[in-house]
């Protein structure tokens, strides 16, 4: 079977389908537009963990795979954000002054840090070091972290009247952050000895 057409890789490439599905459904006006977003944003989320699986269980890993899965989390989490961002002057949080300013600066920790650790992977990778940044536990608790939170705050409204789950998705996001820059310290400090080597 070709390496592109695997169902591991189906898997990713709907999850990367499903990003102008959720900015359209988001932004359609009405009250179920952005809980169904959510839903979509958490069914595609899910394909993460599903096609990693089948790719170990099944012996479908590739390097295309490889290249393409972390791409399809990162596009989703990013576009997510800018909707989240978007909608924000919207919401009013009373214990959270100013939450907007937070949530800017959360989002841009978080897109900032996937640039960074991309392009130091990408380094690492040409000094033949990748392994020095290999994924850690931090780094999958914070994807844990941030997919719940974003998928909350997606859904806006209060489940059952009462739940707030806009509320707790910001607290999910806003320990992501503080995850995010943890995370890229160990990376930081792993590839340290490469970055300050001589030439």
């Amino acid at each position: 079977m070709h390496p592109r057409f695997n169902i591991a890789l189906a898997l990713t490439w709907l999850r990367i389908a499903a990003i102008p599905m959720i900015v359209l459904v988001f932004m359609w006006p009405g009250d179920w537009s952005k809980p169904i977003a959510a839903v979509i944003f958490t069914l595609a989320g899910l394909t993460d963990w599903l096609d990693g699986y089948l790719a170990r269980k099944l012996n479908l890993t590739s390097r295309f795979g490889a290249f393409l899965d972390p791409v399809a989390d990162k596009l989703m989490v990013s576009t997510a954000l800018v909707l989240i961002l978007w909608a924000a002057p919207q919401h009013e949080m009373p214990l959270v002054p100013g939450h907007e300013i937070i949530l800017t600066l959360c989002a841009a920790i978080i897109i900032g840090r996937e640039i960074v650790i991309s392009a130091l992977r990408e380094w690492m990778a040409e000094l033949g070091a990748r392994n020095a940044v290999a994924v850690t536990g931090i780094a999958k608790l914070k994807t844990i972290f941030q997919l719940v939170g974003v998928g909350a705050m997606l859904y806006t409204y209060p489940v059952f009247g009462f739940i707030p789950l806009y509320g707790i998705g910001f607290i999910l996001v806003v320990t992501a952050s503080g995850l995010t820059i943890w995370s890229m310290y160990i990376y930081l400090k792993a590839a340290w000895p490469q970055l300050t080597a001589p030439e």
